[in-house]
């Protein structure tokens, strides 16, 4: 095929060798299929802001931190050197997702490096070679669903380990290969204890992945693996290794120490006085 505009620059430095063919083309990025040397793998090239319809994208970059003051302030005020830093922030944030994650031990395509805007990684594929389907393409008995829906309820775990919540996980975007699912598409990826709807997007991402597996085994529906997850995370006693049981109740509210025994002084002082009372009333009738 003939070769888009944006993998020239790595043709011509050597980095990938020839363009097989145009996998998918999406909101965020067109993928390719490329031959770099002997392997076979897959270019992400990311799509400029203008023509890309990711909704509310401010509340993905919430917490994100720049080294720089200046391209900070320039992000800010949104001029045309923002705007390009802004678009290096969101696609290197994919990058770096898939490079904790996979430190993380969650199946996550292998990244092989960012190159002018196109996020070069690993094509993951069936063992006949295929490109895997994703997990919307694929139907599955009770059982299987109950095994794949364990594991990417632990990874979406170890993710949250590792500091990041998805935000945009659905059936859409998970691989089903041999092994099982492959989380995918991270640009949107947010930092866990720095962006305030973290706890939202999480339960969303494991409401999504219950809905789906559900079809299937229909117990998963009730299951509340992210709000165990959630308060387990925030007391600090969430680790790679949990296991996690699916069943989560609300916590009731604390006894008040306080307002309990100033209502027991109050009773018993009320007590006191209507024995005063009493005894009054017997002296008067004498």
């Amino acid at each position: 095929m003939k070769t888009p505009k944006a993998l020239l620059p790595l043709i011509e430095d050597g980095i990938v060798d020839e363009v097989v063919s145009q996998l998918m083309s999406g909101k965020e990025a067109t993928v390719y299929v490329v031959r770099c040397g002997d392997e076979i793998r897959c270019a992400k090239v990311y799509k400029d802001a203008a023509k890309r319809s990711f909704k509310k994208a401010v509340q993905y970059r919430e917490g994100r931190k720049q080294r720089s003051s200046r391209r900070a302030r320039a992000m800010e005020k949104g001029s045309s050197y923002g705007r390009k830093q802004q678009e290096e922030v969101w696609q290197n944030a994919e990058v770096d997702a898939l490079y904790r994650l996979t430190r993380a031990g969650v199946r996550v395509p292998q990244p092989y490096g960012c190159f002018d805007g196109v996020l070069l990684m690993e094509l993951v594929c069936d063992e006949s070679g295929h490109v895997a389907p994703r997990l919307n393409d694929v139907s599955m008995s009770p059982d299987q669903a109950r095994e794949d829906h364990r594991d990417i309820m632990h990874d979406i775990m170890r993710m949250l380990c590792a500091g990041l919540v998805h935000g945009d996980l659905s059936e859409f975007n998970v691989l089903v290969d041999d092994y099982g699912p492959v989380i995918i598409d991270l640009p949107q990826a947010v930092d866990a204890a720095a962006n305030n709807n973290a706890q939202s997007m999480l339960l969303r991402d494991v409401k999504n992945m219950n809905g789906y597996y559900g079809q299937y085994a229909p117990e998963l529906l009730d299951s509340r693996y992210g709000e165990e997850m959630w308060a387990l995370y925030e007391a600090g006693e969430l680790h790679a290794d949990t296991e996690l049981s699916g069943n989560y109740s609300e916590p009731g509210e604390a006894a008040d120490v306080d307002a309990v025994l100033e209502e027991i002084k109050a009773v018993m002082a009320e007590h006191e006085e209507a024995t005063l009372r009493a005894q009054d009333q017997q002296e008067s009738d004498y």
